[in-house]
């Protein structure tokens, strides 16, 4: 700002100079007597004058201009910067696919169960464990989650909202018997979460930032007895207060024949729709709880996850993770087994 004052001071200055050196050329010209001489000065001086003002027009384009007031990408709501909701995240040309981005966490973790499962079932025939797994009650546990934007569609303003983005996600979980050299240290399960959504902002600064409409698969990918999957249609719903943000999500099964279907009495355990609750009280620290219940009076069943991420003295790569389980469904193929685990490891930041 101070610059540009200074810039401005010595501009009018230039002009006031400019101004008094053209009436002097003027009288100058005025005073020739022969005609076509005093039309050659006063062309020289018009020619004089515009070059003049082509050179100042130039400076002044070239001198830089002051900083535009743009947000700060680190300040950015937990929801707006997840879903480009101020698209921000765009890439340099309007034809590329967007970078990838965070999802959901992504971590790595050391953990105990308080309860394995050695003998996963279900209600489908030939979907039971033969002989009992050898498990160890301690494992690690790592999720990798991703998505991109594949296309986006700036002011919209259609029934309340005013953008649309598509975007194409991947979650991976997976659960690794790494304290059991005796047994090879296997990976006991992986959970494929491929999903596509599409994302309806609102342009609230608070309370309802954004509608998400989702398509979801999920399976393990393993053989019988032990393969579960599912296909799920879901809403979901984004609030946000500040620090404090809420998701609310309700999803339908899509059908199987019964020759097909993994596990026929998933929703009975893991019910049609989760909420979650993300906290961030100082931007660099967040906590994250997970909440899912069947809302059956008789046959209640539910699960709750509560992560915390929190800076490491190692560096800016990654974040203390804590996370704390217990209920139904931890994983797919734990699905109707209850087990309590608590793990602790790092989580990657935002990238």
């Amino acid at each position: 700002m101070k610059e540009k004052i200074q810039f401005n001071v010595l501009l009018l200055a230039s002009c006031l100079a400019a101004l008094s050196a053209q009436a002097s050329d003027l009288s100058n010209c005025a005073s020739i007597g022969d005609v076509s001489e005093r039309l050659k000065c006063y062309d020289k001086l018009a020619q004089s004058e515009s070059d003049a003002s082509s050179h100042a027009g130039s400076r002044q384009n070239n001198f830089p201009s002051p900083i535009a007031d743009k947000p700060d990408i680190k300040q950015r709501s937990y929801l707006v910067r997840s879903w480009n909701l101020d698209g921000l995240n765009h890439s340099n040309s309007e034809h590329d696919i967007g970078r990838l981005s965070p999802h959901r966490a992504s971590y790595f973790i050391a953990r105990e169960s308080t309860r394995t499962n050695p003998n996963p079932n279900t209600p489908s025939p030939g979907h039971n464990a033969l002989t009992p797994l050898m498990i160890n009650d301690y494992e690690s546990k790592f999720q990798i989650s991703f998505k991109s934007e594949v296309w986006d569609a700036e002011q919209i303003h259609w029934m309340g909202f005013e953008n649309l983005h598509f975007w194409a996600g991947y979650t991976q979980q997976s659960n690794w018997q790494l304290f059991t050299p005796n047994n090879s240290s296997p990976f006991r399960e992986s959970n494929y979460e491929p999903e596509l959504i599409a994302t309806l902002g609102t342009g609230n600064l608070s309370g309802l930032k954004l509608i998400n409409l989702g398509m979801l698969h999920q399976s393990n990918g393993q053989a019988l007895p032990l393969s579960r999957s599912w296909n799920r249609l879901y809403v979901q719903g984004g609030w946000e207060w500040g620090d404090l943000s809420l998701s609310g999500r309700g999803w339908w099964r899509i059908p199987e024949s019964a020759q097909q279907d993994d596990n026929p009495d998933i929703t009975k355990y893991l019910g049609h729709g989760d909420v979650v609750v993300h906290w961030e009280p100082n931007k660099i620290e967040s906590v994250n709880l997970l909440l899912r219940n069947n809302l059956r009076i008789n046959q209640n069943y539910g699960f709750m996850q509560l992560d915390w991420a929190t800076p490491m003295p190692l560096g800016n790569f990654a974040k203390m993770h804590v996370q704390l389980t217990s209920g139904f469904g931890e994983s797919l193929i734990d699905y109707n087994h209850r087990q309590t685990t608590i793990g602790l490891g790092f989580s990657f930041r935002d990238w």
